[in-house]
């Protein structure tokens, strides 16, 4: 089925996504796209649904093709802080504050999220496969959180970051319990079955 262009009858609508929600490692990481009414892509999906080598390409496109986009991290020591739900929100939230124009309306993938800007929103459940722009939005979230995670597997390659980028795999389960956790990690996260091995 053809993902849709609007939500709204509003002249400028973005789609909001976040990516890494459920990792045990490394940002929250969400984008926000606002995308003309013309744009058309027969490929663009939810990004868990696309190739790796189609995520770059589409990020190339919307980066060429989009009114705007923007897409914001936000750290583990925050996720901590203030919880992974606030954490995708926030990010979110400040993804859209970055677009220039800013849009009159925003449509978000999922079922949460707060007043951004006194802009008037919809949460959509499995957004992200129905609506153009929060597909968009979800491929620039899913793409620079990637390399934001292959950047610091550089640093603890033991975990194998480039191929896990931070998920509860058991090949990264192991590298936890071997060698405990780093400044990347999520500490209010269940890290392990048996927290009382690790190592802060």
């Amino acid at each position: 089925m053809a993902l849709l262009t609007n939500f709204s009858t509003y002249s400028t609508e973005c789609g909001t996504d976040e990516a890494g929600r459920g990792c045990l490692a490394g940002p929250v990481t969400a984008a926000a796209v606002l995308l003309p009414d013309h744009f058309k892509n027969d490929i663009l999906n939810d990004s868990k649904q696309v190739s790796h080598v189609n995520r770059s390409i589409l990020r190339t496109i919307i980066e060429k093709n989009s009114l705007d986009f923007a897409f914001c991290h936000i750290m583990p020591d925050e996720i901590d802080s203030i919880n992974i739900l606030n954490a995708s929100i926030k990010a979110m939230q400040l993804s859209v504050l970055k677009l220039k124009p800013q849009p009159e309306f925003i449509i978000v993938d999922g079922n949460r999220f707060k007043p951004c800007n006194n802009i008037p929103f919809e949460t959509i459940i499995k957004g992200d496969s129905k609506y153009l722009s929060i597909a968009a939005a979800s491929i620039i979230a899913k793409t620079y959180r990637d390399e934001y995670m292959q950047r610091i597997h550089e640093e603890y390659p033991m975990y194998n970051w480039k191929q896990n980028k931070g998920y509860p795999t058991k090949e990264h389960r192991n590298a936890i319990a071997k060698y405990g956790i780093t400044k990347y990690h999520r500490k209010s996260f269940k890290l392990l079955p048996d927290q009382s091995k690790l190592n802060f």
